[in-house]
């Protein structure tokens, strides 16, 4: 009798196996299975997978910051210019919160002592950075250079036409001073760190009929300044800001204490360019009517008899 012939279905393939009996191979339901059960298997292998932390990124130093933040405010200055409000108000508010930890200086440096036995005593200027913008400068005149001033970084030629800043902190002894000096075309951020100083400073007068005189200048060169501070300040004091052409552009510092202010400035001083730092003697003023008004005198410009000591000192920044 003939046997029924056995069809492998669509889904079945006929395997034999020892014996020569076939037997169903996967269908493609198993197939499908397998790959579910594999997926969640390797789900669960990545679930019980340790997570690694990302560290969180590192706040900038203090000294990063106000070297971003003047390299921003004063980015393609030129001389003359004056940053607008919201770049002051943000340049001030980080020096009004700088500790002397966040400059690298303490009040037992010997900067803060006086060395010399007779004549006042020296002041010291700690240089952190500058690059000026037009060319690279050699060190203020009224730094000595027989001192170990010197540039902490050179810029390239497009450097040159968007970074316009320097920044340094003057350390006085107490009686030091720093005479009567101007700063032609410059913005400038002055910070005290400690101690208290006096300081007085002058804008150029504009008005004959407001200061109550015929001129502005005199035969022999003076020319005529009104007052525009005339106090101590200390270490408690917000950021003091002066312009080209206002806010106290002329200025001296006498040290009551010894102390050490912070100055942002921009663009630098630039003797190449005819922009080199001034001093000036004081003269009373009288009106027309000879009668003393305390509120002006007459300023002349003097030959530079002041140096400083200068030291470079480590940057805490990236440049």
């Amino acid at each position: 009798q003939r046997r029924p012939e056995i069809r492998p279905s669509p889904t079945t393939m006929p395997v034999a196996q020892a014996g020569g009996q076939p037997v169903a191979a996967d269908t493609a339901s198993s197939r499908r299975n397998r790959r579910r059960n594999k997926k969640s298997s390797n789900a669960s292998a990545n679930a019980a997978a340790p997570v690694v932390a990302v560290p969180a990124p590192v706040p900038p130093t203090p000294m990063q910051r106000l070297f971003d933040t003047s390299r921003e405010v004063f980015a393609g200055s030129a001389p003359g210019f004056v940053p607008p409000p919201d770049a002051v108000a943000r340049l001030a508010a980080i020096l009004n919160g700088l500790k002397l930890q966040d400059v690298g200086i303490d009040t037992s440096m010997t900067c803060f002592k006086r060395s010399e036995p007779r004549g006042p005593p020296a002041v010291t200027y700690l240089h952190f950075y500058d690059c000026p913008k037009f060319s690279v400068s050699s060190p203020p005149t009224h730094i000595s250079c027989a001192l170990i001033i010197f540039h902490v970084k050179k810029c390239t030629v497009s450097e040159r036409f968007v970074c316009s800043v320097q920044f340094g902190i003057f350390c006085l002894p107490k009686h030091a001073i720093i005479p009567l000096h101007n700063h032609p075309g410059m913005t400038v951020f002055s910070k005290m760190l400690f101690g208290s100083m006096h300081l007085k400073s002058y804008d150029w007068a504009r008005s004959i009929s407001e200061a109550g005189t015929t001129a502005l200048t005199t035969s022999d060169g003076a020319r005529l300044a009104k007052i525009n501070t005339n106090n101590v300040v200390d270490a408690s004091a917000d950021t003091i800001v002066l312009y080209p052409e206002n806010g106290g552009n002329l200025h001296c510092f006498t040290a009551l204490t010894p102390c050490a202010v912070l100055d942002v400035m921009g663009p630098p001083y630039s003797s190449a360019a005819g922009r080199d730092c001034a001093y000036y003697s004081e003269t009373p003023f009288s009106n027309t009517a000879g009668v003393a008004d305390v509120r002006y005198s007459w300023l002349k410009e003097i030959p530079n008899t002041f140096r400083m000591k200068g030291v470079t000192m480590p940057r805490d920044f990236v440049v």
